[in-house]
Order: structure tokens, then sequence, then C-alpha cells
């Protein structure tokens, strides 16, 4: 299945269940983990709850096993692994204080300067090694 179907499939359940400000963000370009980033707020708890159980079922349902929930301990911020899908689902405080559509979007606004510092960075520490090494 293609990860643009399964994301669209997800937020399609998603709306269905009355999440509340769904956003995707294509982070393909930004990191390797996961292509996309689907973030949905619930007004409760038990809402959090109903959205995380209909993303698990409905991505099982296309044939899509999740690697993993996280969370699940209190349902303020869970994580349903998709592999090329990661869907965030938050209670309004966990998605206000935590801004992740800010952070991936300030990431991309600088994706050529974070590189360059990743780079140098790598390079910096192989440098500390060689000398521990001397």
């Amino acid at each position: 299945m293609k990860t643009s179907k399964l994301r669209d499939h997800i937020v399609a359940a998603l709306e269905d269940m009355k999440g509340v400000n769904i956003v995707t963000l294509d982070v393909a370009a930004l990191t390797p983990m996961t292509d996309y980033m689907v973030m949905v707020t619930g007004t409760s708890n038990r809402h959090v709850k109903a959205l995380v159980d209909t993303a698990n079922e409905s991505a099982k349902a296309i044939g899509v096993q999740p690697l993993g929930i996280e969370g699940r301990e209190s349902y303020d911020w869970v994580l349903v692994d998709l592999a090329d899908v990661i869907v965030h689902v938050m209670n309004e405080e966990a998605r206000g204080f935590y801004e992740l559509e800010r952070l991936w979007s300030d990431l991309d606004d600088g994706k050529e300067d974070t590189a360059i510092d990743v780079a140098e960075t790598n390079d910096s520490q192989a440098d500390v090694g060689s000398e521990a090494d001397a």
C-alpha cells in the first residue's frame, strides 16, 4: 500500500471519530524514521483513547500492523507507530505544550542549515575521538 493512501485512510478514520484539528506533515525529507506525521487532538482522555483505538483498528483492517503504541498509561499523548505514518493523538494541553507542528515546520524551514550542523557535529566528534586516541 502506498504511504499516502495509508495516511489518507487514517485521517478519514480519525475524522469519522470527530478528531479535532487534524494536521498531516510530510517529514520524509527531514527524517529517515517516517514519511508522514498525523496529529490529532482528543477532547478528553476517553476521546484520545477512542482515537488511538480507531487508528490502530483502521490500520489493521487494511493489513498494516502497528509497530507499537506508546503513552497508553495516561492518554495525554499517545503515539501510534505505523512505520511510514506516525500518528500523534494528544489532549489539548499536551498539543499546546509540545507544539509538534511548529517544531517540524521550523526544521523544514532550516533543513539545509540543519544538515550542515549535523555534519559539522559529526566531524567535531571524530576530531575529539582521534585526539583521545593520541
